[in-house]
């Protein structure tokens, strides 16, 4: 006897809870400055070069100020390659990134990031989250920003404040 089951077997892929990624750096610049380097000044100390989906196509990104502003790339022929939409701006406190570089929105993960003095400077605090948003690829994007990050703000982002307390 030929038995057929009513509805086909349907495959679930459930990705266990992956932990956040942070990191935290101490800038020589006041909260609000912080704030206004790592948004309206991300073209002098993002490497687009090598940290974007165009590569060697992307000349520029840019952080659209306020709730829903878009952060993007632009790329050499004046095309615009979205990463992602502001979530939350409050300038030289927080801002939420829902962030998906070459990746439809819906797979937006989250990168919050916190401005509070410290002592005569600022500490600036990123965190990455919501790996699970990615399915299967979770692991292994969450590995390579795990690589990404520690240069992109832990070096760049910090370099570029040191450079803006010098003048």
């Amino acid at each position: 006897m030929n038995a057929q089951l009513a509805t086909p077997p349907t495959a679930t892929v459930t990705t266990a809870a992956l932990p956040p990624l942070r990191f935290s750096v101490v800038v020589p610049l006041d909260p609000a400055a912080a704030f206004r380097l790592f948004t309206d000044g991300i073209a002098g100390w993002w490497p687009v070069g090598t940290h974007s989906v165009g590569k060697e196509r992307a000349v520029t990104t840019r952080i659209e100020p306020g709730v829903g502003g878009r952060c993007f790339e632009t790329w050499d022929d004046g095309q615009e390659r979205d990463w992602g939409v502001v979530r939350t701006w409050e300038p030289g406190r927080e801002l939420v990134i829902g962030w998906y570089p070459g990746s439809p929105p819906e797979q937006a993960q989250e990168v919050a990031v916190r401005f509070a003095t410290e002592g005569i400077g600022t500490r600036v605090e990123l965190e990455h989250r919501d790996w699970e948003v990615l399915g299967e690829r979770a692991e292994k994007v969450r590995e390579a920003y795990g690589g990404g990050w520690p240069v992109v703000f832990g070096q760049r982002y910090r370099d570029a404040a040191e450079a803006a307390a010098k003048g």
